[in-house]
């Protein structure tokens, strides 16, 4: 019997521009010998055409097209009345295979519970990556608690009915566990975020050493980040840069406008996958500038591990769930948005930016976090 793994995905496999947890996994499924078919179940604002997706193009990508296309209305995506035709489509597809091949289900998001129940599945998994029902900001306004409540109850029909529970974080696990009965708690493990070490490790950790301190942050350029530290930071210490790769996410947050509009501040619009090792290259410190909110406390963000296999030291701010991975001269969490407090760290660790003993000890924890072995474990509990 092979196996036929379905994943369902918070957007197009090229909505940002950006690889997440949920890529990278579809990727390994993919390649395994024993796998059959890959299926990238994924709202789109739009009418799209199936394709096939992955570097390798054996991915097979179908959209659920959102009601409209304006964001308002994404919440028909935790509503199954609009899209249990479309998902019935799939499930007649694959009905054939029951019996003959394992079927898979994967949730990385808590929409579209609706298909857990359109089809006999071998497992059906949850990889939780996010606090979803959270507004990312921290802020919550009427639309967004409306927005939360639906949120909040298709992800509860999918973590009851999920046979297994992968958790990105101690605090995801701690939440899970609250919401399941005491006897069904042994089916929700934490595997944290790993790192495409071969891609990172490469890098050349002492090219910017004569250029001056440069802090970086790189990824998706969200509210969820302390532009107002940022700012801060920059004007305090005019010598050093700060450098932001990433798309634009903020829908024109005026705190984000104002710190571009510091000379000291360069950002650099959203880069290919393949093209971040070479600004990895650029910056002395990585800095992981969160706010404090419900939805911070849950992440673990990929970005740790990039730095570090890259041999960057890095700073992370509300990140509760990477504290245990402080060391002297790699990682630091702050528990405040205090910029002296900042300051102080990026000065703690500029003696020790460069230092190549540093920089290896780096590269050789990064390295336990490779992707391959985080997803290895995972296939085990299957």
């Amino acid at each position: 019997m092979k196996d036929i793994h379905v994943i369902v995905g918070a957007g197009t496999w090229q909505q940002d521009g950006l690889r997440y947890r949920r890529h990278r996994l579809a990727e390994f499924l993919a390649a395994q010998p024993n796998t059959k078919h890959v299926f990238w179940i994924c709202p789109s604002p739009e009418r799209l055409t199936d394709r096939k997706v992955g570097e390798s193009e054996t991915i097979e990508q179908w959209t659920i097209t959102d009601v409209l296309p304006h964001k308002f209305f994404r919440f028909a995506r935790y509503l199954s009345v609009f899209h249990k035709r479309r998902l019935s489509e799939l499930a007649r597809l694959l009905k054939s295979h029951v019996g003959h091949d394992h079927l898979y289900l994967w949730y990385t998001f808590p929409g579209f519970s609706k298909l857990a129940d359109l089809l006999t599945w071998d497992r059906v998994i949850y990889d939780r990556s996010d606090l979803w029902a959270a507004p990312i900001s921290g802020r919550m306004s009427l639309a967004a608690k409306l927005r939360r409540r639906l949120i909040a109850h298709s992800e509860q029909k999918i973590v009851h009915r999920a046979d297994l529970i992968f958790c990105t974080s101690d605090y995801l696990h701690h939440v899970t566990d609250l919401e399941m009965p005491a006897e069904k708690r042994s089916r929700i493990v934490t595997l944290e975020n790993g790192v495409d070490y071969s891609l990172f490790a490469g890098n050349d950790g002492f090219a910017v050493q004569s250029t001056g301190t440069v802090l970086g942050y790189i990824g998706g350029i969200k509210p969820k980040l302390d532009f107002v530290l940022l700012r801060e930071v920059a004007r305090k210490k005019p010598e050093w840069q700060i450098l932001l790769v990433g798309p634009n996410g903020t829908q024109g947050d005026p705190d984000y406008s104002r710190l571009l509009e510091e000379d000291n501040v360069r950002w650099i619009d959203a880069v290919p996958p393949e093209d971040v090792p070479r600004f990895m290259n650029q910056i002395s410190i990585g800095l992981m500038p969160y706010k404090a909110s419900p939805y911070n406390n849950a992440v673990f963000p990929l970005k740790l591990f990039e730095f570090l296999a890259s041999g960057k030291a890095a700073i992370g701010i509300h990140l509760p769930s990477t504290k245990k991975y402080e060391q002297e001269s790699a990682y630091l969490c702050l528990d405040s948005s205090d910029p002296e407090s900042l300051i102080q760290a990026c000065e703690h660790l500029e003696p020790v930016a460069f230092d190549s003993e540093a920089i290896r000890a780096r590269k050789e924890f990064a390295k336990t976090k490779d992707w391959p072995i985080i997803f290895k474990k995972m296939l085990s509990y299957l």
